[in-house]
């Protein structure tokens, strides 16, 4: 809850939300702003089909891969600014790849 008080998504920069669990990531752009709630704009996690396949254990390169196909769909759905949220887990190893994928792949943060 620190975090989302300093931290909101809005239509014109969603924000870029990371969970961690002991075998997978997930990356959600979600923007905050909707009378009923959040809403979920883009998601991607290491349980998608186009990057299951690829992936050999819960590593730093899988987390790349996610970084990188969340940034190919929300471009695709036309976001290209977002707010980064680390969801509370410190900027290193699986979080920055991630971050940094996407920053490669188009989303400016």
């Amino acid at each position: 809850m620190r975090i989302r008080r300093r931290i909101q998504g809005t239509p014109e920069r969603p924000r870029l939300c990371v969970f961690k669990s002991l075998q997978h990531i997930y990356a959600q752009i979600i923007d905050d702003t909707p009378p009923e709630g959040s809403r979920t704009l883009v998601a991607a996690s290491t349980l998608d089909p186009e990057i299951r396949d690829k992936i050999n254990s819960d590593n730093i390169e899988a987390a790349r891969l996610v970084g990188a196909l969340i940034a190919k769909r929300a471009l695709e759905k036309g976001i290209k600014k977002v707010v980064f949220d680390r969801g509370g887990y410190p900027y290193h190893g699986k979080v920055r790849a991630l971050a940094e994928a996407a920053r490669e792949g188009g989303l400016e943060f």
